[in-house]
């Protein structure tokens, strides 16, 4: 064995050490400086289906690379078709899913200009409040596919289905092919990936581009080349245009461990970096610039902004405010570390309470025993050692959106987590290959066992929280966990079969809990702004997500669709906490769909319901109030306004015309001014008020300018009451703005 070496005392500044094969990686340093074994060299295919570890091979010319067993395009394929056959089974279900970036995925599909900008409605009234790169594939899908709900939906799922080909493809370069399989199946079967890569909010290609951007660093760190880093920043850049500060959470990690591992100078290192972050600044700038230096006069308003900007937006309301709770313009934050607030308790074990561990926790013990199994079985590699760094990077990038996401007392979803799900299965692949190579020595069969027992003993945890579900599976999950245990903990001397047998049921009884939960995600519709995976938990209740399973959530509807999930807030629905009225209280019944009727007036489908009079979400429009707005629409700017981005979503979605929606998501946003909305009816733009919306209609509502009958809203809803004739179409009252009351 030789020993590489330093790219410091290298004659050709900045030469890689090592070229990794076509297929897959070569041995690196480590495995000359007693780090991981390379999951390459020549093999038998009995040998490479289980992942017995290659003979020895020169750190520096491992010769020439191994093809690829027979086995491994056909299990790959398989693996995504498998993924996209599950993600797409009962998409339909969750109709217009989230109205609020449907409506705006309309807007898009029939005005550029609201494409450009993210806009609520085609007429340019006001944003979304996140950028508008999540909206763009979904728009161009409507416009070639029309507006339904398959059209909204397949882009997510493309992106599911994206996002486990670069996990398998980042796992398998490292580990091998059984590895990435492993990878991929973890990512695929964990239960809010299911959730959210069926969804319409940005979080599917968040996830997505965070995961491109992991694998893209582990390739510059193979082989020291610029590209690769820029390529990263690109996507780091696209992800800011996705969410906004949060696609800068793993930026330190993968920072420091390309700085301190890179193949090369130190000086190029250092000056790579600075390209990748000049092509994130472009990559992720370029609109932000176009927003600020386009007259604010001839946009439309920047959705969850106070002063119409999208920067105090990107570091107030979604960015330091998400972190300390003070939030100006939305519905309040959390709590104190350790305390309880309305997104639920901060603390480090947030990940794994009653409210989030069912979405995201279940592998996620395992992914931590394996990553410090993974570090200490590299500790002795050289600086270079691309596997420790592949370590590293997925691992650095899991533990830093943890931590974050455990303490930020700002609005926290529990489908937030799904950021998580890529890190978790890369680093739970790549380290149970790692410890699978070394079986053969005690400590690692012993921490591989250690390692099932965990996982099925959490799982056990996590399925005894809804004790009505499949009461029989949390048994056999920690006894099969168990009995897989015992079988790895002889695995040096037990024979072939038996260990693998151990392996087999060890990653059968881990994964049957996140499996179960998936099969109930995919089987439900979801809509609202607030959904979780799963079945109801005990402890969930009706916080975020509401939270129901088919054991307790409302019946199936009258399409046949089944109940949705949608939110109401933590600590109960609509009307509790002094977070509003009931739902039906102004006129309006809980989510279903716009358009449809799926839900009885007052009842809220899986424990959510409307919440706040439709601001987390949307609103059923019958036939009489469609058809009263699509008649008067004619000769309009808008057909009608109403207060609240979900409630005016709704009609939109359901007429197809443009509805303006007063103060945003919240309803708090201080768009259109008293006097704007004065002079729009003045010159004839919009027909309609809807009666009833969101926080700042002054209807029961809270959050800043908004309950207290203060804000913009307030003032404007105040103004049509008593200035204009209200007509009835259905059960909703509207004030027809073109015929004024006889004493005004």
């Amino acid at each position: 064995m030789t020993t590489p070496r330093d790219p410091q005392s290298d004659p050709a500044e900045g030469a890689p050490l090592h070229a990794p094969a076509p297929n897959g990686p070569q041995a690196g340093a480590g495995s000359a400086a007693g780090g991981l074994p390379a999951p390459y060299g020549p093999r038998t295919g009995a040998e490479a289906a289980v992942g017995d570890p290659p003979p020895p091979q020169t750190a520096v010319s491992p010769g020439p690379p191994t093809a690829d067993p027979r086995w491994a395009r056909p299990a790959f394929l398989a693996l995504l078709l498998a993924t996209g056959v599950l993600y797409l089974c009962n998409l339909h279900a969750s109709g217009y899913a989230n109205s609020f970036y449907s409506a705006a995925v309309q807007a898009g599909s029939q005005s550029w200009k609201a494409f450009f900008f993210g806009s609520l409605d085609a007429a340019n009234a006001i944003t979304v409040d996140k950028p508008p790169a999540a909206l763009w594939p979904m728009a161009l899908s409507v416009r070639l596919f029309g507006l339904n709900s398959w059209a909204i939906l397949v882009p997510e799922v493309l992106m599911g289905v994206g996002t486990v080909a670069v996990v398998h493809a980042s796992v398998r370069r490292r580990s091998g092919h059984g590895a990435a399989l492993l990878a991929g199946a973890v990512l695929a079967l964990t239960p809010v990936a299911a959730l959210m890569f069926r969804f319409n909010n940005p979080d599917a290609l968040l996830a997505l581009l965070m995961a491109v951007a992991c694998h893209l660093v582990v390739r510059a760190l193979e082989d020291g080349r610029t590209r690769w880093l820029v390529w990263a920043g690109v996507a780091v850049g696209f992800a800011f245009l996705t969410k906004t500060l949060q696609a800068f959470l793993i930026l330190p990690a993968l920072a420091a461990v390309y700085a301190v591992c890179a193949p090369v100078r130190p000086r190029k290192r250092f000056a790579q970096l600075a390209l990748a972050t000049v092509a994130l600044v472009v990559s992720g700038g370029w609109w932000v610039a176009v927003v600020e230096l386009w007259p604010a006069s001839s946009r439309p308003y920047i959705g969850g902004s106070q002063n119409n900007s999208f920067l105090e937006l990107t570091f107030g309301y979604n960015g330091l405010g998400r972190l300390n709770g003070d939030e100006t313009g939305s519905v309040g934050g959390g709590g104190a570390p350790g305390g309880g607030g309305r997104w639920g308790e901060t603390g480090w074990d947030r990940m794994f309470n009653d409210d989030i561990g069912g979405q995201i926790s279940w592998l996620l013990p395992a992914a931590l025993i394996l990553l410090v199994a993974g570090l200490v079985l590299s500790r002795k590699a050289g600086r270079t050692d691309v596997t420790r760094a592949a370590f590293l990077v997925w691992g650095g990038s899991l533990l830093t959106t943890a931590v974050v996401f455990s303490f930020m007392a700002g609005i926290f979803h529990q489908y937030y987590t799904v950021a998580l799900a890529p890190y978790v299965a890369a680093v739970t692949g790549m380290g149970a290959a790692a410890l699978w190579h070394r079986r053969r020595e005690t400590w690692a069969a012993l921490t591989l066992a250690a390692t099932v027992t965990a996982t099925a003993a959490w799982g056990y945890v996590l399925l005894h929280r809804t004790p009505d579900y499949l009461p029989w599976l949390r048994w056999l999950v920690l006894v099969g966990g168990l009995t897989a245990a015992l079988g790895l903990v002889f695995a040096g001397r037990a024979g072939r079969r038996v260990v693998l047998a151990a392996a087999g049921l060890g990653v059968a009884a881990s994964l049957a809990g996140p499996t179960a939960y998936t099969l109930s995600t995919v089987r439900e519709g979801h809509s609202g702004s607030i959904v979780t995976a799963g079945p109801a938990s005990t402890g969930r209740g009706g916080g975020p997500g509401g939270g129901g399973g088919p054991q307790n959530g409302a019946p199936p509807g009258a399409d046949g669709n089944g109940p949705s999930q949608n939110g109401g807030f933590p600590g109960g629905g609509p009307g509790q906490d002094g977070f509003g009225a009931p739902p039906g209280a102004d006129g309006t019944t809980p989510p279903g769909g716009a358009g449809t009727t799926t839900e009885a007036p007052g009842r809220g489908p899986r424990g959510g319901g409307a919440g706040m009079g439709g601001l987390l979400g949307g609103t059923d429009v019958d036939a009489e109030a469609r058809e009263l707005l699509e008649a008067g629409a004619a000769g309009h700017t808008w057909a009608a306004a109403a207060v609240g981005a979900q409630n005016a979503a709704s009609y939109q979605l359901a007429t197809g015309e443009p509805v303006m929606a007063i103060g945003g998501f919240n309803g708090t946003d201080p768009s259109p001014t008293l006097a704007q909305f004065q002079q729009y009816v003045k010159d004839g733009r919009i027909h309609y008020f809807v009666s009833g919306g969101g926080a700042g209609a002054g209807g029961g509502g809270t959050g800043r300018g908004g309950g207290s009958g203060t804000g913009a809203a307030s003032r404007i809803t105040a103004w049509v009451q008593s200035h204009f004739t209200h007509v009835t179409a259905g059960s909703v009252t509207f004030y027809d703005l073109t015929r004024p009351t006889s004493d005004s």
